[in-house]
């Protein structure tokens, strides 16, 4: 149901406008290649919680904010996600994985957005193999936050609300 609101301009000539209604923001969470497998993958590196898990964990915590959530083994799948909600959302978390290390693709994307999308790894990637030392999308996200486990995500999702 919408409200009509009437107000008087300077001139004393009546408008009418809708009330904007008030929404959600959208924050947009996009995790790359493997990462369906958390909870049973390297427990060691990843946890043995699952992510949907975990999703709940953070929509029950910021039940104020629309959490899309979206993971793909495919790069062209994380590349349509990015132009999808990358001009509307208020931001996008992304875990790119390994993509992170040799998407061009992916990193070209970001930079053609609006939104802001915070780099997120849930392993401390500068202590593992040196290929995992070098990111093509840091340059174009407003910031990386990697090694705190599963609580990456939320420390991005507070960057995000705080932009």
């Amino acid at each position: 149901m919408q409200k009509t609101i009437s107000c008087f301009l300077f001139n004393y000539s009546v408008c009418n406008f809708v009330a904007a209604k008030r929404t959600k923001m959208d924050i947009v969470i996009i995790n790359g290649p493997n990462l369906n497998l958390l909870g049973v993958r390297e427990p060691s590196i990843y946890g043995s919680t699952g992510f949907d898990e975990y999703l709940n964990q953070l929509k029950v915590k910021y039940q104020n904010i629309n959490l899309i959530y979206l993971q793909s083994n495919h790069e062209g799948d994380i590349v349509d996600a990015i132009h999808k909600y990358g001009f509307s959302a208020k931001g996008i978390v992304l875990n790119a994985g390994a993509y992170t290390h040799t998407s061009v693709a992916i990193a070209d994307a970001i930079a053609a957005v609006t939104s802001p999308v915070v780099e997120v790894h849930i392993s401390n990637v500068n202590k593992r193999e040196e290929f995992r030392h070098h990111s093509f999308i840091a340059p174009v996200c407003v910031g990386t936050i990697c090694g705190f486990g599963l609580d990456s995500y939320r420390l991005a999702i507070e960057a995000l609300i705080q932009k």
